[in-house]
């Protein structure tokens, strides 16, 4: 499987702009600029976009782990908190939120460290990867 974004900028770096576009047009000409990337503009930046691909991705993995179990899946909810610092994606958090019928919470953070570390988008970033998760009844 291979799938494609492309991006498009027009002028220079903090007084251009951008255009992200995804193959299946979800993101279709999503704006970015410097101010979204390192100020407080309007529009999308990179590491939003990997910060929901993280979360995604995660998410998912940790679907196909715990459904492997046989545990009833309510929910599960991913927050991803990607952390630029001179230039460099250092962390990535994962915080989790997952209803889930029947599991213990030892169970639980078993799948989750596993799906922390198997997930492909985690396998593809260098950055600290860390994951707070929490099992609501």
């Amino acid at each position: 499987m291979k799938r494609n974004a492309t991006a498009v900028w027009n002028g220079s770096l903090k007084e251009g702009a951008g255009k992200l576009t995804t193959q299946s047009t979800l993101i279709e000409n999503a704006q970015y600029s410097f101010k979204s990337r390192f100020e407080e503009g309007v529009g999308t930046n990179p590491e939003e976009l990997i910060a929901a691909a993280h979360a995604g991705c995660f998410t998912m993995q940790l679907s196909a782990f715990i459904g492997e179990l046989d545990f009833e899946i309510e929910s599960i909810e991913t927050k991803c908190d990607i952390e630029l610092v001179d230039g460099t994606i250092t962390t990535s958090h994962l915080t989790v939120s997952a209803k889930i019928k029947g599991i213990s919470d030892d169970d639980f953070q078993q799948q989750v460290t596993k799906a922390e570390k198997n997930c492909p988008i985690s396998k593809v970033l260098n950055a600290a990867i860390s994951t707070t998760a929490t099992l609501v009844s």
